[in-house]
């Protein structure tokens, strides 16, 4: 059995908690039948310590983008990604999206500006776009209706039905992450029973989003294995079934 973190940031976790090393913390990972990582890039100033990641192993892919809540960093152009995104192991453009939480909508121009920028770099290279919303859903399905995104995953997904049925209707992708096994969090299990099985990807967002039964404790990427667990009880399968689903899915959305 093969489970894939579709978005984690190696870069952050506590390797401490897990053994002190990025070998250790893999070997964990393992150990729990996750062997493929996507290391995702919030920032170009970091972009680097991503990249050199997925150039020293060969199970750890990387992206290249800026996400929507930084600020204190360099706000690329699309010449900038796509130059970035020459590489063999970046799969995929972002983190990008809009982030309404910390940032208010009549203030965001700036966001809206960065997210097309990063579209229309997924769209020239053929690499997907992954997908960061938080209180700006509406804005977010009409840029990227507006600007014709190609290939998208909505990572770490916490909207409701609504949400998920524009971007399905778009033909992109869902992934959950560790919220999905949250107490509080019902509401998305409904959803995550109605997603179209060629359509699921999961995520462990680490080191955020710790799933139960670790809860409270340092995440890694070897605990993809709870999340797909959880999606297994909710969607009334195996494990191994979401295990192959979602390595699939993965493949086919970052390979195909």
């Amino acid at each position: 059995m093969e489970i894939i973190d579709s978005h984690c940031h190696i870069d952050r976790v506590d390797l401490d908690a897990f053994g002190g090393s990025i070998e250790s913390m893999l070997k964990h990972a393992s150990e729990l039948s996750v062997k493929k990582f996507l290391c995702v890039c919030i920032d170009l100033e970091h972009f680097d310590q991503v990249h050199d990641l997925a150039l020293a192993h060969s199970n750890i892919y990387s992206s290249v983008g800026v996400h929507p809540t930084e600020t204190n960093c360099k706000d690329p152009t699309t010449e900038e990604l796509l130059e970035y995104a020459k590489s063999d192991r970046i799969i995929a453009i972002g983190e990008t999206g809009l982030d309404y939480f910390h940032v208010k909508e009549d203030q965001a121009d700036w966001q809206r500006d960065r997210f097309r920028r990063h579209i229309k770099a997924s769209n020239i290279c053929g690499k997907p776009l992954i997908i960061h919303t938080r209180e700006a859903k509406s804005d977010t399905i009409k840029i990227l209706s507006e600007e014709k995104a190609e290939s998208a995953v909505m990572h770490c997904f916490s909207e409701d039905w609504e949400t998920a049925k524009a971007a399905l209707d778009l033909g992109y992708y869902i992934s959950f992450s560790g919220i999905l096994t949250f107490k509080s969090a019902q509401s998305l299990r409904d959803v995550a029973k109605k997603i179209p099985a060629e359509r699921l990807l999961v995520e462990t967002d680490s080191p955020y989003l710790t799933p139960v039964p670790n809860r409270g404790r340092p995440n890694s990427p070897a605990y993809t294995y709870y999340v797909a667990e959880r999606l297994a009880e909710i969607r009334n399968t195996s494990i191994s079934e979401i295990a192959k689903v979602t390595t699939d899915n993965f493949n086919r959305l970052f390979f195909s």
